[in-house]
Order: structure tokens, then C-alpha cells, then sequence
């Protein structure tokens, strides 16, 4: 398994017979190590990375990626690049998944998306489920009620080689952008993390001015993406933090009107699993998301679906953004039903704390309806619609102010929605002054 015995080539064109561009780039492996007897060590096979340049927007490519010395080369694939930014110019569609996994909902799910079409795809953490594996490949819905007694939390990395298999036919031809949630962390020897995150998905982070896989930006037509990791270092004085506010400063709403942002744990969600969990992070985070003007956030974690009204500090703000949850891509865990603001179903605020990233941030509300209460006794305000159904989402950026939202239930006839909404920007009512960056 040395990469510097097979080369990273692409070959690519507009044409599928006139594929006259060639592409060079590198090739890693990583490994997945435990320091404890018993237990079976990983080394992936060679993974290869190679980025294309001179390509045109909106444009139709061909490619073919291999080593044509050896010779060994892929089959012919195909994607078409993303628009140029512009306010009049946008993907199609953009697919929206998180919690994914590897089961049978997964394929209703991944059946479903790309009977949508999409020219985007954004996975909000959460992919293979390695983590509910021990690494001899026994696995559960529930890793700490059946292994409760394990040295470390294993894992069983060959779920990433076959979840990979299993999403070829989408992401050979769809660009999927991923961030990292909690299932992708899988820790291993002096407490190394992310290692099969970080290397088997590629990111701009460079080009974003990221000095992490963890976080960056990118834009997709008239649309500006922050992708944000809430799992690693989110407070004001660390890098994520500073990273953030330079780049939205920088975006030009002239240029992407459409400002998204994306982590995995949400700050809205009114499911009892993971209540509130996140309220770290959002403590740090919230007031200069909303400075900027964010539109829309999307979130996984949680194995549901949920839609805000916009929203800024728990309270209805027509200059927030719209939170939803879409962490119901068909993982093996046991799908969230419950609602925090039903009767006996407030958790302890003890219990709420994120384990892997620490702090305590989650307190008693002190104004609005739960004023004094850790949950409301209703469903709040801001929470405009709930589920718990497998599906997915597709965006429709329509113009510079108007977007259309749809979410599909893995359980309904292909081309049925779920919940359907325009979320609609108003910049005269908010704007955003741009700040000047020297």
C-alpha cells in the first residue's frame, strides 16, 4: 500500500472521445490504530486526490481517473461544473441530506434524491457509521448499550469502503460537499480524530482561506456556502471564529445575493434527543451569523425533520434565519420522535451537554413563554414544522430573493413533497453592510 506506486491521473474533456486534458495529483492512505490487545488495526487502501483546473462554468465534462501507465483506468464518468457566481445565476437543484449511514432507509433515501436530479449535493455530517461497529464488524443501533464495555469506541473502517461503493453512482457525477459530524470523529491512538474524514473527502479550504478540513466556504452560482465544524474550536478567540468573520465580510451579496450556512448539531431543534446540545455553540456563533445575514441554516444530528420560522435568541425575528434539520438520511440508530415541550420529556439540563467538545451553556430561558422553564410547554414559537420521516431536501434558488424549499419522505411515491415553503429574502428590510477589509 505505498501511493508512490500508482499515480493520480485524470483525464478530462467536453468530449467523451476527445478527453485531451490531463490532470496530476497526489495519493495518502490513512490508518485507524488501537493501542489495546484484541482489537483489529485499519490501513485504507490508497486514496487519490486530484484537482481540475481551466474548467468553464455550467459546463458538461467527461473523465477518467487512474494510472494509464500500469495501465489501469476508470470507466468513462461525467458531471457538469457549477454557474458562474452571479445574482442571476444559480444550480438547479441542490440536494440536502445528513445522518445517511448504510441501510436500507439509505437506499430509499439515495434512490429518491437522484430521482430529483440534483447538480449539488450537501451532506451535513454523519456518513458511513463506521463508529457503530467494533472493528471485527459486529455493529449495533446503540454502540454503548451493546459495547458499553469497550477500552476505546471502535470502529469497523471497511463501512467506509463500502459505503463509498454504495454512493459512486450519485457522487461520480454530483459534486458533494461534506462537514463533519459526530460520527466521523472516531477516535484512535494518542487520541488522534477524523483521520477517515479528512482523508477520504476533499476541501477548499485553502481557497477559502481555511487552515482546516473542519471548516470553509465556497460558492455555488449566486449562492455563498459556510460550511462550519461543530467539532472543533468555535469560541470567539480561536481560529474558526476568526476565520468566519473574514470571510463574511467578504462576501459580496451583489455578487451571491444567497448567503447558507452548515454544521451538523442544530441551535433550533425542539426533538428531546440532543436538546439543546449545540447552545455552546450557538452562544459564540448566533450574533455574527445574524450580522451578516445569513438566510438559511442547515443542520443534521438529530434523526428527524424539522423547519423554523426565521428565528435569532429563540425569538420570531423576520431578519434571522431559517433553521432545518434534515438528519433523517436513514441511519441504523432509532429515528427521533420525541418533543421536548411534551409532557415528562424536558431532559435534565445536565444531560444536554455536548461530551466531545465540553462547556455548559444551556440554561434556564429568562423571557418569553418558557420564561423560567429549560423547554417550552408547546411547540415553540419558531418551530414551524416537525416530522419524523427518512427523506431528503432539494433547494431551488429562484432569483435574488426567492428560494424554493421541498422536502421529500422516503416513504411517499417518487415526486411527492412532504413540506414545501419559498423562503424569501428581504434586503430592504435587512440589510447588510459590507465591511471594508484591508
Amino acid at each position: 500500500m505505498d501511493p508512490k506506486t500508482v499515480g493520480s491521473v485524470v483525464k478530462y474533456g467536453r468530449w467523451r472521445f476527445g478527453m485531451t486534458k490531463r490532470a496530476m495529483g497526489h495519493s495518502l492512505v490513512y490508518s485507524q490504530l488501537y493501542p489495546f490487545k484484541g482489537l483489529q488495526n485499519y490501513t485504507s487502501g490508497i486514496i487519490h486526490h486530484v484537482r481540475l483546473t481551466g474548467l468553464k462554468p455550467n459546463t458538461f465534462y467527461y473523465y477518467q481517473c487512474g494510472d494509464p501507465s500500469i495501465p489501469a483506468m476508470s470507466d468513462v464518468h461525467y458531471f457538469r461544473t457549477m454557474p458562474a457566481s452571479g445574482p442571476r445565476s444559480y444550480p438547479g437543484r441542490i440536494a440536502i441530506i445528513g445522518d445517511l449511514g448504510l441501510t436500507y432507509n439509505t437506499t430509499s433515501t439515495i434512490d429518491h434524491l437522484m430521482s430529483n436530479h440534483p447538480n449539488l449535493v450537501l451532506l451535513i455530517g454523519d456518513a458511513s457509521y463506521a463508529n457503530l461497529y467494533l472493528t471485527n464488524g459486529t455493529g449495533a443501533d446503540c454502540y454503548s448499550c451493546a459495547f458499553s464495555d469497550t477500552p476505546i469506541h471502535e470502529t469497523y473502517q471497511p463501512r467506509w469502503d463500502y459505503w463509498g461503493r454504495f454512493m459512486q453512482p450519485l457522487v461520480s457525477k454530483v459534486p458533494l460537499m461534506m462537514i463533519e459530524g459526530n460520527h466521523e470523529i472516531e477516535e484512535q491512538i494518542e487520541k488522534k480524530t477524523f483521520a477517515a474524514y479528512s482523508a477520504r473527502f476533499a476541501f477548499p479550504s485553502e481557497e477559502s482561506g481555511s487552515s482546516s478540513t473542519f471548516y470553509y466556504s465556497f460558492n455555488a452560482g449566486g449562492i455563498h456556502f459556510v460550511m462550519l465544524g461543530g467539532y472543533t474550536d468555535y469560541n470567539k478567540s480561536g481560529d474558526q471564529y476568526q476565520w468566519l468573520k473574514k470571510d463574511l465580510a467578504k462576501v459580496d451579496r451583489k455578487v451571491t445575493p444567497w448567503l447558507v450556512a452548515t454544521w451538523h448539531p442544530p441551535w433550533y431543534s425542539t426533538y428531546t434527543a440532543h436538546y439543546r446540545e449545540a447552545e455552546c455553540m450557538r452562544v459564540a456563533m448566533e450574533d455574527l451569523l445574524y450580522k451578516y445575514g445569513v438566510d438559511i441554516v442547515f443542520n443534521g444530528h438529530v434523526h428527524a425533520y424539522e423547519r423554523s420560522n426565521r428565528v435569532y435568541n429563540y425569538n420570531l425575528d423576520p431578519c434571522g434565519p431559517v433553521h432545518i434539520t434534515i438528519g433523517d438520511g436513514g441511519n441504523r440508530e432509532k429515528m427521533a420522535i420525541t418533543h421536548a415541550d411534551e409532557p415528562g420529556n424536558c431532559p435534565k439540563p445536565s444531560t444536554t451537554l455536548d461530551k466531545f467538545m465540553g462547556g455548559f451553556c444551556a440554561f434556564n430561558f429568562t423571557s418569553g413563554p418558557a420564561s423560567g422553564k429549560f423547554c417550552w410547554d408547546r411547540q415553540p414559537d419558531y418551530s414551524a414544522y416537525r416530522e419524523s420521516s427518512f427523506g431528503h431536501g432539494i433547494l431551488e434558488v429562484k432569483n435574488e430573493t426567492h428560494a424554493l424549499w421541498t422536502w421529500y419522505r422516503n416513504q411517499d411515491a417518487y415526486g411527492t413533497t412532504g413540506d414545501v415553503v419559498y423562503i424569501v429574502r428581504q434586503p430592504d428590510r435587512c440589510p447588510v453592510e459590507p465591511d471594508v477589509i484591508n
